[in-house]
């Protein structure tokens, strides 16, 4: 007994507690960076698989063909006032031929919905609807009188508190087969929905096997129940009317780190799952569903503080359950940009209900850790996310207060402390700049490498500033979840995106520019809001009946063509100045579009 007593208070229990500690420990930080190093990997061969694959792609043939699939575009709002118009006319800009945008106004009390009615001209309509999936109750759904926006739906409901909720009330009301979920702030670009339907339209239906001498046909049937690609922020990027014009790193702290995380996730993360099959979730601000399954699998929990890797876990645990083949992809392109916080406040709300809503997508379904049923959900998934993304901060914040123990108590090693921190501070550095760097080579988002190199230099700050705040607030929301504490969706807060400069042009100089340097004339005009002053000299209609003008530009070889979205009271010979798209050059001349009277 007595010797039981002395292991417990002579410090030889508490050395063996801490000689347990460093191995497991060293053993877990070792697998750890095996793990980052082998999704490197696998992400930069997918890459390459993809653009190897995509190469020759056509997709104009997506856009042309009356089979294209329909697609519902759902986004919900919830007191969005600043930036809802621009963001909802980047919604209705895509090139495809064949889709809805619903906009869900969650019970907003400032002025989202106010300046969608009248920006939109849209009215309260009658509608079947037909409630397939839980959400709060359905006020109001309104359209617009205009045919310029007859694609606009915009839904008012009781707010559900989450943007589950929400998500849920624009499925309901959907009309087409797949739908694609993101937020009202976010920018997408306009060929978003062909890459993200065409994992969908290349689903694996048969393979041939020769048995016996013989080709014989044998189905194989794994079908995509979502797709997603990269986010970046749209902080500092040049935006006008909701078209990206100028893709920028932001140049506040918070959102350019939050940048450099986002591209080392999505280029060095998913692309790795994706090659497996085993991609953990879509991003809440930009994915695509089927919505067949989606529905069955229940929607959206509107109970989840993580309701988008919650969702494909749920469709992912249907298709098992119901012993059919599935896949999730990701295409490593960025096709959304989002307003990222810019305060630390609203930053630790959300990175805290992100923390909460790990630890409780991993309570509600921890059936399926461990379970050799739900497959590579199961087996691989589950386990890295339970071990690697779930426990990390834990570990990460003991592993601090250890360090601080052995200081006071001087047991520590200084060589070995030190080889061991560089090593990791270095390893870390290497990753996120490979990522960064891999990005630029590969897609050349940024215009110059002077700003690709100045996002890498925030690597080496990361462990200092960001990556302790993102430790500090992922505990913050464990703590909230096992106290249970209430949590409401909340206003981020949105800065808008800035003013952009005004373009003012004369119809003759306008033309003048593309004829003289296209390329220049490109760069300045094409997909630009501008304003262009002139004299009509021809007034028609388009084939299905809109505005359509000519001005005078002084020169025989072409003129300008406005093409309004509403009709206007304009006569020949009447000076005028329209404001619209400049969408395309021929040597017809100029053409602009969604064009409207100013004076």
């Amino acid at each position: 007994m007595r010797v039981i007593t002395d292991f417990f208070t002579k410090g030889a229990f508490w050395d063996t507690i801490a000689m347990f500690y460093q191995y497991a420990v060293f053993i877990y930080g070792t697998s750890l960076l095996m793990c980052y190093g082998l999704l490197a990997m696998m992400s930069l061969a997918n890459i390459r698989r993809y653009q190897k694959k995509n190469a020759n792609v056509d997709y104009n043939i997506i856009v042309e063909s009356p089979l294209a699939p329909g697609i519902s575009v759902i986004a919900p709002a919830f007191n969005e006032g600043v930036t809802i118009i621009s963001n909802v006319r980047s919604l209705l800009t895509f090139n495809y031929p064949k889709y809805e945008v619903i906009i869900i106004n969650d019970g907003s009390t400032d002025d989202t919905l106010d300046k969608l009615i009248v920006e939109f001209e849209m009215v309260e309509v009658e509608y079947a609807y037909r409630e397939k999936l839980n959400c709060k109750p359905v006020k109001r759904i309104f359209r617009s009188t205009n045919p310029a926006y007859d694609k606009l739906s915009v839904v008012d409901k009781v707010n559900g508190k989450s943007k589950a909720d929400a998500s849920n009330a624009g499925v309901n009301i959907s009309a087409f087969d797949y739908y694609l979920c993101t937020d009202v702030d976010c920018i997408l670009d306009k060929d978003t929905l062909i890459k993200l339907i065409k994992p969908f339209m290349d689903e694996e239906t048969s393979t041939t096997k020769e048995i016996n001498g013989d080709i014989q046909i044998q189905e194989d049937y794994k079908r995509v129940i979502a797709s997603g690609a990269t986010l970046r922020m749209v902080n500092s990027c040049d935006v006008d009317e909701g078209l990206m014009i100028r893709v920028r790193p932001p140049r506040r702290f918070l959102p350019r780190f939050q940048e450099m995380e986002y591209i080392r996730a999505y280029c060095l993360g998913k692309m790795g799952w994706d090659l497996i099959n085993a991609v953990p979730n879509v991003s809440g601000g930009l994915g695509m569903f089927d919505k067949e399954i989606s529905i069955k699998a229940g929607g959206y929990d509107s109970l989840s503080f993580a309701e988008d890797m919650d969702l494909v876990t749920r469709m992912g645990a249907y298709m098992k359950d119901n012993k059919k083949k599935y896949s999730v992809k990701y295409v490593p392109i960025t096709l959304c940009w989002t307003e990222g916080p810019t305060t630390l406040k609203v930053f630790g709300r959300q990175r805290s209900r992100w923390g909460r809503g790990l630890a409780q997508l991993m309570n509600t379904h921890r059936k399926i850790l461990f379970n050799p049923r739900y497959g590579r959900m199961g087996l691989i998934v589950f386990p890295y996310h339970f071990f690697y993304e779930l426990f990390a901060p834990v570990i990460e914040f003991l592993g601090i207060l250890f360090y601080v123990y052995l200081i006071l108590t001087n047991q520590i090693n200084w060589p070995y402390a030190i080889i061991l921190i560089v090593f990791v501070y270095t390893y870390s550095v290497m990753i996120t700049t490979m990522a960064l760097l891999w990005d630029q080579i590969t897609f050349k988002y940024y215009t110059t490498w002077g700003e690709t190199i100045g996002l890498c230099l925030m690597a080496f700050l990361e462990p200092f500033i960001y990556h302790p705040l993102i430790v500090w607030f992922a505990l913050k929301g464990y703590w909230d979840f096992v106290l249970g504490r209430k949590h409401v969706w909340g206003n981020m807060q949105r800065q808008g995106l800035g003013a952009q400069k005004k373009i003012t042009v004369s119809a003759a100089i306008l033309l003048k520019d593309f004829l003289n340097n296209p390329k220049r004339a490109d760069s300045l005009y094409m997909s630009k809001s501008i304003e262009v002053t002139g004299t009509v000299f021809d007034v028609d209609k388009t084939p299905d009946g809109k505005p359509m003008i000519y001005l005078q530009t002084g020169d025989n070889i072409g003129g300008v063509q406005c093409l309004f979205t509403r009709n206007a009271n304009i006569n020949k010979g009447q000076d005028v100045t329209i404001k619209g798209i400049c969408s395309a050059y021929s040597l017809e001349g100029v053409v602009v579009k969604d064009c409207s009277l100013v004076k």
